[in-house]
């Protein structure tokens, strides 16, 4: 059986994906392509793919666009929670 992908909106509708894929022969290359590839894809207005081996959809949908995993930003001139915030030094005439 073959490997492929099916590009997707968030939606679900099938769209033409911005990079031609080919057919895969194994679920690996598959995987290696769309990893190469993510980016343009999403760039070119897919949202998500879904892998099949042949007609069986093997899982999908997967979502093509970055998750934000960053921590807050954080304002170090901040107080810390819940101790009280220190008086300026007194300016020097």
């Amino acid at each position: 059986m073959a490997w492929t992908w099916r590009f997707e909106k968030a939606d679900g509708t099938e769209v033409q994906p911005a990079v031609l894929p080919e057919e895969f022969p194994t679920q690996g290359d598959a995987e290696s392509w769309v990893g190469e590839f993510w980016k343009e894809l999403a760039a070119g207005g897919a949202d998500q793919v879904t892998l099949f081996d042949g007609d069986a959809k093997v899982y999908g949908p997967m979502s093509l666009h970055e998750e934000s995993t960053a921590e807050p930003a954080t304002d170090p001139a901040a107080d810390p929670v819940g101790e009280p915030a220190a008086d300026p030094a007194p300016e020097e005439s």
